[in-house]
């Protein structure tokens, strides 16, 4: 039985193949790739859920309980969120990038950190949490000056401290929401909501026409830490396959898109890559 040193080096070795016999690459990642950024990541090894699935769309926007709710976990949560770092995984594929072998690189995830580890072909499929929208006219801030507002608004709130759940949120339960004081849109009063597609939301046409624009242009796909469980990454891998594209994938555990992929490598993200850099 080979040991885990030569396993990943037998597994290096396949994916560098791989990459060397495909110039122009097509990737997606997952919450995979910010997990050594301290980022929490949202399923198991089977694909399950490791805590309560996420607020939907239109929870959010049709009760204000699930506003305050989400927005008080935020406040906490943003506070190490917002300064994650970006680890040897994105600064892996920024090097792919800067070695002219990616078309795009599609993110599912929401913390920016391909783009701060570099990588400038970065199409944001589920949008960025450093942004905040209004729902009801063109107002946009940044997620830092909203989060100063809420700390205004919330101070008592503000001394709290949570463990980290995925994507800015905190593990804050029995807790009492209801006193929580959620900034309305400096320009028109409306609900502010991160600039993020939530569960039930569709994701915009011009993110996906430009992901579909630039896997056509690729030769082979390469998934890098997630499990494709959503819709809206698993489409791509369908998309590659169906036009004979070859699809590997590196990820620890089972991924939706299995029976479709050329092979996959269960390590972890930096440690498969590392020999790119």
């Amino acid at each position: 039985m080979p040991s885990p040193g030569m396993t990943l080096q037998r597994d290096q070795a396949r994916l560098r193949e791989f990459i060397e016999a495909h110039p122009r690459l097509f990737i997606l990642t997952g919450a995979g790739c910010s997990t050594d950024s301290g980022i929490p990541d949202y399923r198991d090894a089977n694909g399950g859920w490791k805590r309560p699935q996420p607020v939907t769309y239109q929870a959010f926007m049709g009760e204000q309980a699930t506003r305050q709710r989400y927005w008080a976990r935020s406040l906490v949560g943003w506070r190490r969120f917002g300064r994650a770092r970006p680890n040897a995984t994105h600064h892996a594929l920024a090097r792919l990038e800067q070695q002219g072998r990616v078309t795009a690189l599609l993110t599912q995830n929401v913390d920016g950190l391909h783009q701060a580890a570099g990588h400038r072909k970065v199409i944001d499929l589920h949008g960025r949490l450093d942004e905040v929208r209004c729902m009801a006219c063109p107002q946009r801030l940044p997620r830092e000056a909203f989060q100063h507002e809420l700390v205004r608004l919330n101070r008592a709130w503000a001394l709290l401290d949570a463990g980290d759940a995925p994507d800015g949120d905190a593990d804050l339960e029995a807790r009492d929401f209801s006193g929580f004081d959620i900034p309305p849109c400096p320009r028109c009063g409306g609900i502010m909501k991160p600039d993020v597609v939530f569960f039930g939301e569709g994701v915009p046409r011009d993110r996906v026409d430009a992901a579909v624009t630039s896997l056509n242009e690729a030769d082979a796909m390469i998934v890098v830490g997630s499990s494709l469980m959503v819709y809206s990454g698993y489409r791509f891998v369908v998309a590659a396959a169906r036009s004979g594209k070859p699809v590997a994938a590196v990820n620890m555990g089972h991924t939706r898109a299995d029976p479709l992929l050329d092979f996959k490598i269960e390590q972890p993200c930096a440690e498969a890559l590392a020999f790119i850099a």
